[in-house]
């Protein structure tokens, strides 16, 4: 009698730690990731939070925190697949002379969701460590949040994906943006916080966090139905970092654990509550209930 398969829905960017899991090199017995590849990476994660359309996902920090507010039945496992410094994110356009950290309050901001995780950790870290309040910036948006129920502040400026977000700095329609992973390369564009590499570093001896993007998510069913394929897939994801090459950096960016991810988790959940994107600080130890009992 041959085996039982779990056949798992799953939806993964292209990491190194992912890379063996999709070749198929690296495999759990008992369990089948049928892989959906969708670019960009942050079309996975509506379709995820909203109508859990996979079994294993990745997801915004922040979505998740989102569905956690709105009670979606995903769980959060403590593996993240994608973490960086934000500081070099928030740029304006040279051509119009200098924007320094001070001057952003009246000013126009665009980001292509107010409750896109790099915006939500910039305003954090703007606010917090420069004393900057940028709830008195004027924000333009393309688009709204990943989870229905959340309402965007009606103050925000919305407009379609159809707008270029550079081009729109380049007209001078707005005056400064907010980019995620595809930060343009052009020459006209410099960083609003000055310096963005020793600042990153000087944040991080302050912080000792490296900001979370995106991590592991599940469906809660498959908790409660298969405990123990949530942790072969848990284990399956570790096996595929660890065996990648190491890098001469110090620093972790995509620490897996409940403790290596404690830190992080702490700070976007204060700066996603100080901005009012979900109703209540969650505790760490609430959101990894699940995973706690599954994986340690």
């Amino acid at each position: 009698m041959a085996p039982t398969i779990t056949k798992l829905r799953t939806a993964f960017g292209d990491y190194p730690m992912t890379a063996k899991l999709k070749s198929g090199e690296f495999k759990e017995d008992g369990i089948e990731l049928e892989f959906e590849e969708i670019k960009p990476v942050n079309r996975i994660f509506k379709p995820m939070a909203q109508d859990q359309k996979f079994d294993v996902a990745e997801m915004a920090i922040v979505t998740y925190l989102l569905a956690r507010a709105y009670n979606k039945p995903i769980v959060l496992l403590p593996a993240v697949m994608y973490g960086r410094f934000q500081h070099n994110t928030f740029v304006y356009s040279a051509e119009r002379g200098k924007l320094s950290l001070q001057d952003l309050p009246g000013k126009r901001i665009g980001v292509r969701s107010y409750t896109q995780t790099t915006g939500v950790w910039i305003r954090g870290i703007v606010e917090n460590d420069y004393g900057v309040d940028l709830n008195k910036a004027h924000w333009t948006v393309q688009e709204g949040a990943h989870v229905a129920e959340y309402k965007d502040p009606p103050e925000l400026n919305r407009v379609s994906m159809e707008h270029d977000l550079l081009k729109m700095l380049l007209a001078r329609e707005i005056d400064a943006v907010i980019y995620g992973a595809n930060l343009p390369d052009d020459p006209r564009l410099k960083t609003v916080i000055e310096n963005p590499k020793e600042e990153a570093a000087r944040w991080f001896k302050k912080h000792a966090v490296v900001p979370i993007n995106h991590m592991l998510v599940v469906k809660k069913s498959l908790v409660e139905q298969q405990p123990d394929v949530v942790k072969k897939v848990y284990d399956l994801l570790r096996k595929g970092k660890t065996s990648t090459l190491p890098t001469t950096d110090p620093i972790e960016t995509t620490p897996f654990g409940i403790e290596a991810t404690r830190p992080a988790l702490e700070l976007i959940i204060d700066y996603a509550h100080q901005q009012k994107i979900i109703p209540r600080r969650y505790s760490v130890d609430e959101i990894y209930e699940d995973a706690a009992r599954i994986i340690g």
